[in-house]
């Protein structure tokens, strides 16, 4: 249930009673305090303790591990606006790194069944097993309706007892993500080759894996596993750096594209990310390609600049379009490239999010290098985006 705006005084506003779930325990009461006030109370599942970040929310009816597991979620607390979770259950084959890295979870109702034949373990115990707290019985559109009209905001989920005020001062004493340089959390530490195609028997999608692969570098600022696999049904040979990797150690691979990934946090902090690209743009010919904030990356380097959104693009249906064609798209951004800083003489917007008219994807005029807001390879329902990556391949292939 909600209240706002202080803890001491909040009225709770009603919300439905939801079902304790199977345990051999009786429920925990767990609080969800926002910088604002506003206070929060449901259920605890998951791991224990006290986590503070970014609570932002995302709209995908399915999905929710590989929100959990996309490194892109880094230092957030993540609302699910679909009223149940966890009826799939988890699985290996769905992760999007190693671990999860959505800082904590907050969700209406938790299903006491997983039911699906992929599915090795119920989500609250693999949560538990990797230290990750969660918040339930949460009124979730109530939530959802505060945060589109206040905007994302620093909260503090607690299930180990902490009282609101107490957690409301540590809450606001909490880091911005404005300023965060959040890639340097979650990149590679050494380099490593990537040529698997983990889930091919269960993507049907295209894969065009010719005799001399292109080789590829890229680098990681949160990389997705889904998108290295795309990559490689694309023809790509990978070699991973982390994300302060040089030019020099870039070029010394003599790469024949170089990717730029994913990942958390506010792009004009990845000064280094940014100073790689503007020397990688100074070789004309190379092949570059940018997804979400290597996208953000590549507009900063060619003398752009990024806003923070309001509350982010989170979800799998936002319709992102060019002159004659709309591609509905997955989405996991808190920022944007701001259309006028861009240098028109250079750089083409080729789509734009038909939701509130920003830059989606862009292109340079007369270099292979162009990059997109959306996921290409996360396949909200259709694959409606997949070309972009036949695109950088059919770039390289001309290059050769």
């Amino acid at each position: 249930m909600v209240s706002s705006p202080a803890p001491a005084t909040a009225t709770p506003l009603p919300g439905p009673e939801v079902p304790a779930q199977a345990s051999g325990s009786p429920p925990q009461e767990a609080l969800l305090v926002l910088a604002d006030g506003t206070v929060l109370r449901g259920l605890a599942f998951g791991a224990r303790g006290t986590v503070i970040g970014e609570v932002v929310f995302n709209t995908g009816m399915t999905g929710y591990q590989e929100v959990m597991t996309d490194p892109s979620y880094a230092g957030q607390l993540v609302t699910f606006t679909y009223p149940e979770l966890g009826n799939t259950g988890v699985n290996g084959e769905d992760d999007e790194a190693d671990h999860p890295h959505v800082r904590g979870v907050i969700v209406r109702q938790l299903s006491p069944v997983a039911s699906n034949w992929r599915s090795r373990e119920d989500l609250e115990s693999w949560l538990r097993r990797h230290g990750v707290v969660g918040i339930r019985g949460v009124d979730t559109r109530a939530l959802v309706r505060h945060l589109r009209e206040g905007g994302a905001i620093n909260g503090a989920i607690s299930t180990d007892g902490s009282g609101a005020a107490s957690l409301l001062e540590r809450v606001r004493c909490a880091p911005l993500m404005d300023g965060l340089n959040l890639a340097a959390t979650v990149s590679t530490t050494r380099p490593y080759v990537w040529n698997d195609l983990c889930r091919a028997g269960f993507d049907t999608r295209l894969q065009n894996r010719p005799e001399r692969p292109f080789r590829v570098v890229a680098i990681d600022f949160g990389i997705k596993r889904a998108i290295l696999e795309r990559l490689v049904a694309h023809g790509c040979s990978l070699t991973v750096l982390p994300a302060d990797a040089t030019a020099e150690q870039v070029l010394a691979l003599e790469p024949e594209g170089v990717f730029l990934s994913n990942g958390p946090g506010d792009p004009a902090a990845v000064a280094g990310g940014i100073a790689l690209a503007r020397t990688l743009l100074t070789h004309a010919d190379l092949p570059l390609f940018g997804i979400c904030l290597g996208h953000q990356i590549l507009g900063l380097a060619l003398g752009g600049s990024t806003f923070k959104l309001g509350y982010g693009h989170r979800g799998l249906n936002h319709p992102c379009g060019s002159p004659g064609s709309v591609e509905i798209t997955s989405q996991n951004h808190g920022f944007a490239l701001d259309a006028a800083s861009l240098p028109a003489d250079r750089v083409i917007v080729t789509h734009l999010n038909l939701n509130d008219r920003t830059v989606a994807a862009l292109a340079l005029r007369d270099q292979p290098v162009f990059g997109v807001q959306y996921h290409p390879e996360a396949s909200p329902g259709p694959h409606d985006a997949d070309h972009h990556f036949a695109r950088f391949a059919e770039l390289m292939a001309q290059r050769r």
